[in-house]
């Protein structure tokens, strides 16, 4: 089910433009408008999920089939060789800004240590 003030359930609906680099019957992989790597791209379920442990939780097949799509996507630019990050950002403390579940593939580059700051 989608909900009609998710902005990345509208991109679903074909109501936002996106640049659309894989798509399935139940996941859809989009770049992202402010890359933070040459590769960004976005992974999303279809169905509305608000963040990844909801979506864990509540339809793991899906879950799977997110992350095979971002391998897949992985594999399409190239970024098996050197490697990438997938990251999940779920809930405030966790960043997450859009509260539709997504994976952020990065890649293209070195990509630095984990966080920016130490939190200890």
């Amino acid at each position: 089910m989608s909900t009609p003030d998710c902005l990345f359930c509208r991109i679903v609906a074909g109501e936002i433009p996106a640049t659309v680099v894989r798509e399935t019957p139940t996941t859809l992989a989009f770049r992202d408008i402010s890359p933070k790597a040459p590769v960004h791209v976005l992974v999303i379920p279809k169905e509305h999920y608000a963040d990844v442990a909801t979506l864990g939780q509540g339809d793991p097949a899906l879950a799977g089939e997110v992350l095979a799509t971002a391998a897949a996507v992985a594999e399409d630019e190239g970024l098996l060789g050197d490697g990438f990050r997938l990251m999940f950002n779920t809930g405030a403390y966790g960043g997450q800004e859009v509260f539709h579940a997504h994976a952020h593939l990065l890649g293209g580059a070195p990509l630095g240590p984990m966080l920016a700051r130490d939190l200890a």
